[in-house]
């Protein structure tokens, strides 16, 4: 079946909007683009909330409207609803919510009483995205139901963080715990991979950043692989959507964004997360990380994010449905096409590229991938939709040429030193 044919079979309902909403500002996204594309593609009108004119996505042919938006994170829920619920208003019938980012699933799932006049969403328990996307709920979670994760301690001081990474062992990845930290501790990186005791006090040794703070064992590169699952349950946490891929390169190397992936079907992975929506009784979207440490085989569960991910456009079925397509079919009482997963690749070109000269420099193998026709899906470029690419080309072009004195300050006093 060919790509018009499959989204020609596809049964939804174009009268029933989609809204994206993010807290976060994420100026150059290629997820949110995708969101656009899934959906406006077969029809469905396809609102975002943002205060910038001139971010990429924002271009793309398939957003119908921009609704005035402008939040920090340092805002009481309740006034972010409020804020929210009047954005519903303006649409003038009721939309299906997509959160995407962590802190809008929690605000769609803690205040869905008042949301729900005016969005479609997801009867997830209210708690548990709040849950779920703080490493440590998430922990406790794998924790109760069994789920293998890497070590993990929560330090409660500059010294109790220097003894247990000592613990742990160099070296050692250090993340923020909470969902809305990031937002609130800004200057604090969300993952970074530390590789000595100097190190580790230098970028983390303030008193008042160590609570929010979490050291997780690092799997060695050599020893690990990472994957990905995406996914959509329904009211009885059922996945209608579940399909694995594996994270072939990141930006930054080993500990950041996916640059280049594979859709790759893994029942071990897919059991795993199925097993946690079931027993936690997650409903929803849901994008979760898992690194298997050949060392011992096992799949450890690393983050689990209650949002749309940025690769979804990745995991695909064969009837042309995604976890953005599932949500709004399922929410509209629409039934949600079962097919076996599409075999595609993924790249986005403005983190691809830098990610593929890290990956030399530093020697580390990226896994063989099919020499077939295997279909890949960019993260910017379209043909029916190439705007955005542009303005993100012209951004990162911008962005490079703004950074290249600091760069070459940086490396002439390297080079001093040396």
């Amino acid at each position: 079946m060919d790509h018009a044919a499959r989204l020609a079979g596809i049964d939804i309902d174009r009268t029933v909007p989609a809204l994206l909403v993010k807290v976060g500002r994420y100026p150059i996204h290629h997820g949110g683009l995708g969101v656009m594309r899934t959906l406006g593609r077969l029809g469905v009108p396809v609102y975002a909330l943002s205060d910038r004119r001139y971010t990429p996505a924002v271009w793309s042919r398939y957003l119908a409207g921009i609704l005035p938006w402008s939040a920090t994170g340092q805002e009481d829920l309740a006034e972010l609803a409020l804020a929210l619920a009047e954005a519903g208003r303006r649409l003038g019938r009721r939309a299906v919510a997509i959160a995407g980012d962590d802190e809008a699933a929690v605000l769609l799932a803690e205040q869905a009483i008042v949301l729900r006049e005016h969005f479609l969403l997801p009867t997830v328990p209210p708690g548990l995205p709040r849950r779920l996307s703080s490493k440590r709920g998430l922990f406790e979670s794998c924790q109760e139901q069994g789920i293998p994760t890497p070590r993990v301690v929560f330090p409660s001081s500059v010294d109790d963080l220097v003894a247990r990474a000592r613990e742990l062992t160099y070296p050692v990845v250090v993340k923020k715990v909470d969902t809305w930290s990031r937002l609130l501790m800004p200057d604090v990186p969300t993952t970074t991979i530390v590789t000595d005791e100097r190190r580790l006090v230098a970028r983390f040794g303030d008193a008042q950043v160590v609570g929010g703070l979490l050291l997780q064992e690092y799997i060695p590169q050599e020893h690990a692989e990472d994957w990905f699952a995406h996914l959509y349950a329904d009211s009885g946490s059922q996945c209608l959507l579940n399909i694995g891929g594996r994270k072939l390169r990141s930006w930054p190397p080993a500990a950041g964004w996916t640059a280049f992936a594979m859709a790759e079907s893994n029942p071990t992975l897919q059991a795993l997360v199925e097993r946690l929506c079931k027993e936690t009784g997650y409903q929803g979207i849901a994008d979760v990380d898992v690194r298997h440490d050949r060392r011992d085989g096992q799949f450890k569960l690393v983050d689990f994010n209650p949002r749309v991910g940025a690769q979804f456009r990745i995991a695909e079925n064969e009837a042309g449905i995604d976890v953005v397509r599932a949500l709004h079919l399922d929410l509209t009482g629409r039934p949600v096409p079962q097919a076996a997963p599409r075999r595609r690749l993924f790249l986005v070109e403005n983190l691809d590229y830098r990610a593929r000269l890290a990956y030399r420099r530093r020697g580390l193998r990226v896994p063989a991938v099919p020499r077939d026709r295997t279909p890949t899906v960019r993260g910017w470029w379209a043909a029916d939709d190439p705007r955005p690419f542009v303005l993100m080309a012209v951004r990162t072009a911008v962005g490079l040429v703004a950074a290249l004195p600091v760069a070459l300050r940086g490396r002439r006093h390297r080079a001093a030193r040396g």
